[in-house]
């Protein structure tokens, strides 16, 4: 009894200082990302290339704070659109053959908010108790803490961050589509500040054998930003 009573002691205790940890962690990566200071932001603007089996594709992303988000990527003379107006999201894309908008599932509206900076996914997993800390490894010859994200789904997502930097470095996302479980790394490099919003300027990402990159090319703050450009007209 009293082994047990030892044992169970020590489990409880690695589990305290293991949420006492994830909870630096996340609070060193707000800091370092400087993401108190964009939540008091209004719009942010960025305008990006994605460049993929050869081609470039011009993309612009407007975010206005808090949850206003929409992403509008050319190719072929034809725009993809993703956006949410805080209430409803929607995208459009040609390339599946209709031009019409489709309305999304609450689900692909969460996954779309994770890309807007006014959105601290660390702090919102942790907060949901969706987060766990998965111990450490190297990433391109860098130390990192690897974090779990077990989001809506069933859909993971392994997140490393610098231990010397505390910026993102690499993300694996697990996910099924149509039956079939799909991998894809994302690389986060070039991290630079404009008006006091830090941003990776380019990302590197793979999956099913396809290798595309994401570079920004200008990052706007505080620019004037219309309800009316997250409608879908």
């Amino acid at each position: 009894m009293k082994k047990l009573f030892f044992i169970m002691a020590g489990l409880i205790m690695m589990s305290v200082i293991s949420a006492q940890t994830l909870d630096e962690i996340v609070k060193k990566y707000t800091e370092a990302n400087k993401l108190d200071h964009v939540a008091s932001l209004k719009t942010i603007k960025i305008t990006a290339t994605v460049s993929a089996m050869g081609t470039d594709m011009p993309m612009v992303l407007w975010m206005k704070n808090p949850n206003k988000i929409k992403s509008v990527t050319t190719f072929n003379g034809q725009d993809m659109i993703t956006v949410f107006d805080g209430e409803k999201g929607y995208t459009v894309s040609p390339m599946t053959g209709s031009t019409e908008p489709m309305e999304m599932s609450p689900d692909q509206v969460k996954q779309t908010l994770r890309n807007s900076i006014f959105q601290n996914p660390l702090a919102n997993y942790l907060k949901n108790g969706q987060l766990a800390l998965a111990g450490e490894e190297n990433v391109n010859d860098k130390p990192a803490y690897k974090l779990k994200a077990t989001i809506e789904g069933g859909a993971v997502i392994d997140m490393f961050i610098d231990k010397n930097s505390y910026f993102l470095i690499k993300t694996t996302t697990t996910t099924s589509m149509n039956g079939m479980t799909v991998t894809m790394d994302s690389y986060p490099s070039d991290y630079t500040e404009t008006s006091g919003v830090l941003v990776p300027m380019k990302t590197t990402a793979s999956t099913q054998g396809m290798d595309f990159q994401t570079t920004f090319t200008k990052v706007e703050v505080d620019v004037p930003m219309e309800d009316s450009i997250f409608k879908i007209k």
